[in-house]
């Protein structure tokens, strides 16, 4: 029998449109979702430099009360709104101004909330009076977040989106270009930089975003959403309210609460985890400095590759909505081993490129010792992390969101616990061991719950054992090139590892791609 391969991940014959749709889809979301990174990477050193590290642990403070406001009116309804649409087409347009005036209408009311109590949440909630000042312009950003979510949600239910990865380059090139010129502006005025330069970037980011996706609604709208359906539905549109707000808040309620309550957890632990750094014995000062670097160098670093899973997993969720309206399971189990393949590869090259340059990444980019320390050892979580994206949305797609909810409280109540008795024992050591031990029970646990639902194909020698040794015969191909043996030491040490980086993605690609050819 033929195995899957890259080109059939969805029924395993032949170039279908809806693989093909599916394949652009990721590569286009994977595209964009890498320059933006690699954008935000010059961002995150410009802030750093700017605010410090303490600047970005505080930064990262605010952010969470935006993101517990993003899943009550926004996160929750794009899913529902992407798995409601894949699956009724012809509702799209009528589901889609549903959603919309739902969204808007509770982000404007958490956006008021926000910024009438911005000192007591600061004080009593975020535990840091500094915080006060920034809250109001993060709420201003909730309305504007919730339009852009609706709109993505449309496109992605339609499976075009192409609107929702260019309006993630549009955002950051925006946020950036403003930051840039707010900060030239101050630094002639004489006027300090300070936390608010971040937030208002993020303010400007989510405008940007939510104007770019407007204006291609308007000239360029998913019209695939407007086919009829199987059963002959009515014109698109003229839907009574009713008839999609209920399928609709019926998907979303779940998704919400499930995300409200992660969200609250989340925040939890990005409070806690400086009040315990400080029980460790650090000062409030570095305590904040350890949490900026962790959370906006070191984490993002390892986040980058993460780009192609979260990009299969965005598109995944449709498809297997779509799968499972059809009743077509071996597509679902196509799909399920499609991914655990390529999260693993994508897992195991990240292990060995981290470890191996994680420090002088660290060092390069942000001038920083603790960076590159985080760097190198966060990229155990690296597989668990894919697996985990990956089959979470393939669940939340066959309509088991219950399922995801728990697990994925399951594994926050684990790092919680870390956060609570092991840092203060043994400082952000102890997160780390957190985080390695609820990446991998999640992605156990996931991978353990699809397989109840449908069956998909286990070959562990050619998942993990075959790429892991097929990333050690690249490593060490690259030890034996000139390369290492200092053809790039003339060069910032940043592009020389990039660059070894690179030759050695290559090399362990290309062992792959012989090993599939072989296989067929």
């Amino acid at each position: 029998m033929k195995p899957l391969s890259l080109l059939s991940p969805l029924t395993g014959t032949g170039l279908t449109p809806g693989k093909k749709a599916f394949l652009t889809g990721t590569l286009l979301l994977t595209s964009t979702g890498l320059i933006c990174r690699v954008l935000g990477f010059f961002y995150r050193i410009f802030m750093s430099r700017t605010i410090g590290a303490e600047g970005l642990g505080l930064y990262n403070m605010v952010h969470p009360l935006f993101s517990i406001c993003f899943a009550l009116c926004a996160g929750s309804i794009q899913t529902a709104l992407s798995q409601y649409i894949a699956a009724h087409p012809s509702k799209g347009r009528a589901a889609f101004k549903t959603g919309l005036a739902i969204a808007l209408a509770l982000s404007f009311v958490l956006a008021w909330a926000i910024s009438a109590n911005a000192s007591f949440l600061s004080g009593h909630v975020l535990m840091e009076l500094r915080c006060a000042p920034f809250l109001p312009i993060m709420a201003f950003s909730v309305p504007f977040a919730a339009l852009h979510a609706c709109i993505n949600g449309y496109y992605y239910g339609a499976q075009k989106s192409r609107i929702p990865a260019f309006s993630q380059v549009a955002e950051q090139v925006i946020r950036m270009g403003a930051v840039f010129l707010i900060a030239g502006i101050w630094i002639e005025e004489g006027r300090p930089i300070t936390v608010s330069l971040a937030v208002y970037g993020h303010l400007i980011g989510e405008m940007a975003s939510a104007g770019f996706t407007l204006f291609c609604l308007g000239f360029f709208p998913p019209d695939g959403c407007t086919r009829p359906d199987a059963k002959g539905a009515k014109k698109d549109g003229r839907l009574p309210f009713a008839e999609t707000a209920a399928p609709l808040m019926s998907l979303s309620l779940p998704l919400m609460g499930n995300r409200l309550l992660l969200n609250i957890l989340g925040s939890a632990e990005a409070i806690w985890i400086p009040n315990k750094l400080e029980a460790f014995g650090l000062t409030n000062s570095q305590a904040l400095s350890i949490y900026g670097v962790f959370t906006s160098m070191a984490l993002p670093f390892v986040l980058f590759p993460s780009a192609i899973t979260n990009s299969m997993a965005v598109l995944l969720l449709p498809y297997a909505a779509q799968a499972r309206a059809q009743g077509n399971e071996r597509r679902i189990g196509a799909m399920v081993s499609m991914s655990l393949r390529y999260s693993c590869y994508m897992g195991i090259l990240c292990i060995g490129l981290f470890t191996m340059f994680g420090e002088q990444l660290g060092q390069g980019v942000f001038h920083d010792q603790n960076a590159g320390f985080f760097i190198a050892a966060l990229s155990w979580l690296c597989p668990f992390m894919y697996l985990a994206s990956t089959m979470g949305s393939i669940l939340n797609g066959l309509g088991k969101t219950s399922v995801t909810f728990f697990l994925n409280v399951t594994a926050m109540m684990i790092r919680l616990a870390f956060v609570l008795f092991a840092i203060p024992s043994f400082g952000i050591l102890g997160y780390l061991w957190g985080m390695l031990a609820s990446e991998l029970i999640l992605a156990l646990m996931c991978c353990l719950s699809i397989r109840r639902l449908a069956y998909f194909p286990w070959d562990g020698a050619n998942m993990i054992a075959k790429p892991a040794l097929f990333m050690l015969i690249s490593i060490g191909i690259y030890l034996a090139s000139p390369g290492a043996a200092g053809l790039f030491r003339r060069i910032p040490s940043f592009i020389a590892a990039v660059l070894d980086m690179g030759f050695i993605s290559l090399c362990y690609g290309g062992l792959l791609l012989l090993f599939h050819r072989r296989r067929e």
